[in-house]
C-alpha cells in the first residue's frame, strides 16, 4: 500500500512511530511532515498529502496535528478527499465503513502514540461498507 503522511509541530513523534510501524509492514510512505517541534503552518503539510490522495498517487493519507480539526478542514477542500478526525478506534472504523474516508486525521494532543498506531491499522484494514452509504458518500463533493 502507498501512503502519504503529513504533520505539523504537534506530531513529529507520532509520525516517526507511525512511519516505522507501516514500513515494517511493507507499506511505502511519502513523508511531507515536519520533523521539528518548531511552530509551522499545518496547511503547508496538508496540501501535498491531500493532492496525492486527490490525484490517486497513493492509496491513503495520514495527517497529524494537535486537534486534527485544522488538517481535516484543509484536506476536505479537495473534491475527492474525505478526511475524518479520529480519536478512538471505533470512530476510525466507522469513518471507513460508512464514509469511505481516504485520509485519517489524528489529534496528537488527545491520543497516545500506541492508540494512533492502532487507529491507523484499523483505518487501513477496514473496507468501505458501500450499500446505503454509497449514496451518501456520492453526495459529499460539490458539483461546481
Amino acid at each position: 500500500m502507498t501512503i502519504s503522511i503529513g504533520n505539523d509541530h504537534a506530531g513529529p513523534d507520532y509520525k516517526f512511530a507511525i512511519v516505522k510501524h507501516l514500513e515494517a509492514k511493507g507499506h511505502t510512505i511519502t513523508n511531507y511532515g515536519t520533523d521539528s517541534l518548531d511552530s509551522v503552518d499545518y496547511p503547508d503539510f496538508v496540501h501535498p498529502v491531500a493532492k496525492d490522495v486527490e490525484d490517486k498517487n497513493v492509496d491513503f493519507g495520514i495527517l497529524v496535528c494537535g486537534s486534527a480539526n485544522g488538517v481535516a478542514m484543509t484536506a476536505n477542500k479537495y473534491q475527492h478527499v474525505r478526511a475524518g478526525v479520529c480519536w478512538t478506534n471505533e470512530i476510525t472504523e466507522l469513518t471507513r465503513l460508512h464514509n469511505n474516508a481516504n485520509i485519517i486525521c489524528i489529534p496528537a494532543r488527545f491520543t497516545s502514540i500506541p492508540q494512533a498506531i492502532k487507529m491507523v491499522d484499523t483505518f487501513l484494514e477496514t473496507e468501505f461498507e458501500g450499500g446505503r452509504h454509497q449514496n451518501r458518500v456520492d453526495k459529499i463533493p460539490l458539483s461546481c
